[in-house]
């Protein structure tokens, strides 16, 4: 199987402005500055055409390394970036954002995220909007969006502001299924990205995931990935070792049954791994 197969079975989600972005990606949240060049270009090897980062991280500048070792053309791979919490102001914004072109060292990226609503900080995340929609008409971003919005915040910036999210980057695994905000965001055309999809590993153990794995002869980080794809999300796992990032692209020749869905989805118990996005108002410093 050549690339270009491996390639073709990834499915594309058409966001709601006809951009479309494969649906499994591979994640760069903690990997190091210094491994990250070759995570980067490991993943593209396997087939990733997605990447993940952002400007907390502080990888971008590796991100953009291992994407130019990788010899492909920059249009072939879909690149997510976003907002440092410290730039919501709007002159900030365009200047992180400028920033984030520099250190990566692309014309524009496929898609630029507000990291954090952070609704009690002093700079309204409307007037952080705003200057997304900025980016998005000068054309520095081919689509914008958010990450970690609730339902009110979503609801503010349909209010207030011109252009709809293309998605919302939440935290979603089998242990926190966000069905209510899953399908808040689908009844207004905004895809939901998955962040932390294994709950941070703490799902691989769990009797329901491990007997769907058994009977489907996978493993059940794949089973739990699977799980996202067929629920329509966009995922990106993270990992730094190769046969891990193989394992995790290996999700488009099998399938789950809808009991399989229904019971992993049962698993549910609104339990977050990361911030509520609600309370945390966290700017580094």
């Amino acid at each position: 199987m050549g690339m270009d197969d491996t390639m073709a079975s990834v499915p594309t989600v058409t966001l709601n402005n006809g951009v479309e972005i494969p649906q499994l990606g591979f994640g760069t949240y903690q990997i190091e500055p210094e491994n990250t060049r070759e995570a980067v270009r490991t993943a593209l090897e396997v087939g990733y055409r997605h990447i993940d980062t952002a400007e907390m991280y502080g990888n971008e500048k590796e991100v953009g390394e291992g994407l130019r070792d990788s010899g492909l053309d920059r249009d072939d791979v879909f690149i997510t970036s976003k907002l440092n919490n410290g730039f919501h102001a709007h002159d900030d914004a365009l200047r992180a954002m400028d920033q984030t072109l520099a250190d990566l060292q692309v014309e524009r990226l496929d898609l630029f995220l507000v990291h954090w609503p952070l609704p009690g900080i002093d700079v309204d995340f409307v007037e952080t909007w705003k200057a997304m929609e900025q980016i998005y008409r000068d054309g520095k971003a081919r689509a914008i969006g958010v990450s970690n919005f609730q339902s009110n915040h979503l609801n503010r910036l349909r209010d207030q502001t011109d252009i709809t999210p293309a998605v919302n980057q939440i935290e979603v695994h089998p242990y926190l299924t966000q069905d209510e905000l899953r399908a808040f965001g689908a009844e207004r055309g905004i895809a939901t990205e998955a962040w932390s999809p294994i709950a941070q590993g703490k799902v691989l153990d769990d009797p329901a995931i491990v007997r769907v794995a058994e009977r489907v002869g996978r493993t059940p980080a794949q089973v739990t990935l699977r799980w996202a794809i067929q629920r329509g999300d966009i995922v990106f796992p993270k990992s730094v070792t190769r046969s891990r990032v193989e394992e995790n692209f290996a999700l488009f020749d099998f399938e789950l049954s809808e009991d399989d869905i229904t019971a992993i989805s049962a698993l549910n118990r609104d339990e977050r791994t990361g911030p509520d996005p609600d309370t945390f108002n966290y700017i580094p410093g």
